[in-house]
């Protein structure tokens, strides 16, 4: 087999399994083969799960001869390493999970599998999603397929990096403050957070609650809204899952953006921007116009500059409470050689969490404990529901707000690893959204000396379809989506 399947899409790829003109079985051969050629470059995949894979791929063949194939049926997929997978390690790119096999599937992962996926799988990650660069795996790191001496993003670094590389035709990623559209940009692929409480969270382990939200990473908006169509709607094994009815999110998708009212807000060209990325941007955003949309520049969305705060307060804190769990008492590792159960408990933590983990599990601990939960948790709640309160007013006025996904292109591996913070401001366009609850998607749009530079779309609560009409307007116009890394 020839390498004219490695760029498929979703939908293209649906098109050749309908009209029998490739069987399932053979995609995912080519697939499986595709990741053992590029696989020692990229090393995007902690799991190959061929056996399973080839297994699936049988069974979605008779799905197709019988006519109950469905947009997904047959194409493989690879599944972030957060997200439990019946049978299959779920290791979380950590020590603490690294043998660990769940008993059953998290709901988005059951979907696909009912829908007739193909998980070829499961993608590495910054250990328990925490990071920005895929550096912080607790196995190896993982590299941008545009450079390989460059980072592809986090904490879905994989997921994004697969995709790009052509080891899978799309994946599933999960997003705490970024993790799916920084890799998205980074790795010039689409990737969508969903609203919070559209996608539920059922079996995607923990790292910050009222901020995780899985969604898809895909060739192109198209795509990523046939993943939705699949993945979206309410679960009640989820306390946070929305009861909101899911749309067909394929339909309205069209060229003419005519009547849509787009604001840009002045926050995010903020200072020490790559002036790459800003002209990329001002030169999509005017794409934008010719397509019919109103643009209005300098939008104030003032609380913002207090999100990075806020979010580094919530996030460790809810990281301390999810993680206690993880004491060696119950699954994953657990330190033996001990009589005392405390210095157990104690050395279980201290060796099965990275360096990462265990700083924002201190700084978390920190902003809950007595005397300090007023003057940070608390105050970083309220701040945040200002935050929320100014995206409410802004979509009021705006249909959408375009901002760029991150303010510089992917940066060399181990050139932020000893500062945490600059690596923290990575992610300074996109934990915003987190904040507030609201969609946003990561689309191409355009390059920098080779290397991708990524546009964010945000939209209002349960508007995705309105960002995928806009993803999907720009994508008709523009080919930056269709650029593939020259592995």
């Amino acid at each position: 087999m020839t390498d004219k399947y490695t760029d498929l899409t979703i939908h293209s790829a649906h098109e050749l399994l309908k009209a029998k003109k490739i069987s399932s079985v053979e995609l995912t051969k080519h697939y499986l083969d595709r990741i053992k050629k590029v696989e020692p470059q990229v090393r995007a995949i902690v799991t190959v799960t061929e056996d399973s894979a080839l297994q699936q791929a049988k069974q979605a063949d008779e799905a197709i001869a019988n006519g109950k194939a469905t947009p997904l049926t047959g194409i493989p997929v690879l599944i972030k390493d957060v997200m439990c997978t019946k049978d299959i390690k779920t290791t979380c790119s950590s020590k603490m999970l690294e043998n660990f096999v769940p008993p059953y599937n998290a709901t988005a992962v059951e979907k696909l599998n009912n829908a007739g996926a193909v998980m070829v799988g499961k993608a590495n990650m910054d250990e328990f999603a925490m990071g920005s660069s895929t550096e912080n795996s607790a196995f190896f790191t993982t590299h941008n397929p545009w450079d390989l001496s460059r980072v592809p993003g986090g904490s879905s670094g994989g997921s994004a990096a697969g995709v790009a590389a052509s080891e899978a035709i799309y994946a599933l990623g999960s997003d705490t403050g970024g993790s799916i559209r920084q890799p998205a940009g980074f790795c010039n692929v689409t990737g969508l957070k969903p609203t919070y409480g559209r996608v539920s969270r059922y079996g995607l382990v923990a790292f910050a609650s009222s901020l995780d939200q899985i969604g898809p990473l895909t060739k192109d908006a198209l795509d990523s809204a046939l993943v939705m169509n699949v993945i979206s709607g309410y679960d009640s094994r989820d306390s946070t899952s929305a009861p909101e009815a899911v749309p067909d999110y394929t339909k309205g998708l069209t060229k003419n953006l005519k009547g849509m009212k787009i604001g840009i807000p002045k926050e995010y060209f903020v200072e020490g921007m790559q002036a790459e990325v800003e002209t990329a941007i001002k030169d999509a955003i005017r794409k934008l116009e010719e397509l019919g949309a109103k643009v209005e520049w300098g939008v104030s969305l003032p609380h913002t500059r207090h999100a990075l705060a806020v979010y580094y307060i919530i996030a460790p804190s809810e990281a301390s409470a999810n993680l206690a769990r993880y004491d060696g008492s119950k699954y994953g590792f657990s330190y033996k050689d001990t009589d005392s159960m405390w210095e157990g408990m104690e050395k279980t933590k201290q060796l099965g969490f990275g360096p990462e983990v265990k700083r924002r599990i201190m700084l978390g601990t920190y902003a809950l404990s007595s005397g300090y939960y007023d003057a940070y948790y608390l105050k970083a709640q309220k701040v945040r529901t200002l935050i929320r309160r100014e995206f409410d007013q802004a979509f009021e006025k705006y249909d959408a707000l375009v901002t760029p996904t991150s303010p510089t292109v992917p940066f060399k591996i181990g050139e932020k690893a000893d500062n945490p913070l600059q690596m923290y401001l990575s992610d300074i366009c996109t934990l915003p959204i987190n904040i507030a609850g609201i969609p946003a998607i990561s689309i191409p749009a355009g390059f920098a000396k080779d290397l991708p530079i990524g546009m964010q779309i945000i939209g209002k609560p349960f508007a995705e379809k309105t960002i995928f009409k806009i993803s999907y307007a720009y994508q008709q116009v523009t080919d930056w989506h269709k650029k593939t890394a020259k592995l």
